[in-house]
C-alpha cells in the first residue's frame, strides 16, 4: 500500500506542477478557471490518499467541501463569463 500512496502522490504532484502552468500561462479567463479547477479536483484526490493511506476517515468532510466549494466557484466564474459575452 505503501508504494501504491508514494507513486499517487508522485502523479498527483506531476499533475498539479502542469496544471499550474496552465494557470500561469492560460490567454484566457476561461483557461485559468479550468486549471483552478483543476487543481481544485487534484487536491481533493490528494486528501483520498492521504485517507486511504493513513486509515483516515476524518477528512472525508474536507474532501467533500472543497469538491463543492471548486464546483460552486468555477460554476459561478462561467455565469458570469457568459453575462459579459452578451
Amino acid at each position: 500500500m505503501t508504494f501504491v500512496a508514494i507513486v499517487a502522490g508522485v502523479l498527483l504532484a506531476a499533475a498539479a506542477a502542469f496544471t499550474s502552468f496552465r494557470v500561469l500561462a492560460g490567454p484566457g479567463t476561461l483557461d485559468r478557471v479550468v486549471g483552478i479547477d483543476s487543481l481544485v479536483g487534484i487536491a481533493a484526490a490528494g486528501l483520498a490518499v492521504w485517507a486511504a493511506y493513513s486509515d483516515d476517515t476524518t477528512v472525508v468532510p474536507g474532501i467533500v467541501a472543497l469538491s463543492l466549494v471548486g464546483f460552486l466557484g468555477s460554476a459561478a466564474v462561467t455565469r458570469f463569463r457568459v453575462r459579459d459575452d452578451k
